[in-house]
């Protein structure tokens, strides 16, 4: 299905990080929406490229809290299909973050700009 949204860098960062086996499309598993599905593997993408790094700590509390929530239900989703799931943040402050929350989750750093 077409990419959510209208965000043009989030989509772009979609299409080629990890590379996606849909460009311009994301994949619908279990009804949820993932931003990418790897080429060549079983591997589902959520993407995340927003200025986290740029949030104070209230906000990035609050966001890390919203994302590890989402985040386990696409998990969870995912692995129920027989995919593996990986987050792609764009920088190493937001893998950190998420992985002070959740060390069990794979993160990727996309260094995709916003």
């Amino acid at each position: 299905m077409p990419h959510a949204g209208e965000d043009a860098p989030h989509n772009e960062c979609a299409d080629k990080f990890p590379p996606n086996r849909y460009p311009g499309m994301d994949v619908l598993v279990a009804g949820m929406r993932f931003d990418a599905l790897q080429v060549g593997v079983r591997v589902l993408w959520e993407i995340k490229t927003h200025r986290f790094d740029t949030y104070n700590d209230f906000v990035r509390d609050q966001e890390i809290e919203k994302e590890i929530e989402q985040l386990h239900k696409e998990l969870n989703a995912a692995s129920a299909c027989g995919y593996d799931f990986v987050v792609g943040v764009s920088t190493q402050a937001h893998k950190q973050a998420l992985l002070d929350r959740d060390p069990e989750l794979k993160i990727v750093v996309t260094g995709c700009p916003r």
